[in-house]
């Protein structure tokens, strides 16, 4: 059965169906020997041979979720080309299958970031107005309530209009710590939001992802998603 070519990437593992796109438009993918470059091209994985960067595209013979605390200073990314650490080298003894982040977290920042080879699953966390994500985040300095009031109701910043969010006060004094709970995920959202108040971001840490949080999980630590946390994601899904 055809299907278009970026979706059996992402069911493939490969990648998202996203960054699937981004790698058909640079001529990494060809099907039958021939470079593929237009998106909404379609073949049949099970009749077509179906190349990524020369190799030949296997089916991901199992979904994988993973849960990795990401510490601070390390990329969320597959690769880096300036060769600084990524989330990968954590997991890439143990897990077999070819995984991607699911979304990303600052270089600076640190905490809760899932792992997969499903990219359904990828296109669903990732999508505007998707899974709420929350963190924990410490100022430089304290915001007077007219600012929060302002960013809580979705501030315009570098000429675009954020999304509301939630923000509450965890922990007072001259460096406050504050819980966000957001449910877009922009370029340095939080440390843009704050930056434009003129309290900047000093530590940040993603806690919470939709229902999903596990506080014994220190930096750089991983374990798989048990099967009722990927089911109540999917139920999710279906909503």
């Amino acid at each position: 059965m055809q299907e278009r070519l970026q979706k059996i990437l992402a069911h493939a593992g490969v990648a998202s169906r996203r960054k699937a796109e981004e790698m058909i438009q640079q001529g990494r993918v060809t099907v039958n020997g021939h470079i593929i470059t237009e998106l909404g091209s379609k073949a049949d994985s099970a009749e077509d041979v179906i190349k990524v960067d020369g190799k030949k595209l296997r089916s991901a013979q199992r979904h994988v979720y993973i849960l990795l605390n990401k510490p601070r200073n390390v990329m969320s990314t597959s690769s880096d080309p300036l060769g600084r650490p990524t989330v990968l080298e954590y997991v890439k003894d143990a897990i077999k299958e070819r995984v991607y982040p699911v979304g990303r977290l600052d270089f600076g920042s640190e905490g809760l970031l899932i792992l997969t080879n499903d990219g359904e699953f990828t296109k669903f966390m990732t999508k505007a107005g998707g899974i709420p994500k929350v963190y924990h985040v410490k100022l430089g300095g304290q915001p007077v309530e007219r600012d929060l009031v302002r960013l809580r109701s979705g501030a315009y910043i570098d000429n675009e209009r954020l999304a509301p969010c939630e923000i509450r006060l965890l922990k007072g004094g001259e460096n406050p710590w504050y819980e966000v709970t957001l449910h877009q995920g922009r370029n340095q959202q939080i440390r843009r939001m704050f930056q434009s108040v003129g309290h900047p971001v000093e530590k940040l840490r993603r806690v919470r992802i939709g229902a999903l949080e596990d506080d014994k999980l220190r930096p750089g630590e991983w374990r798989l998603l048990t099967e009722h946390e990927v089911s109540q994601f999917q139920r999710e899904f279906k909503k």
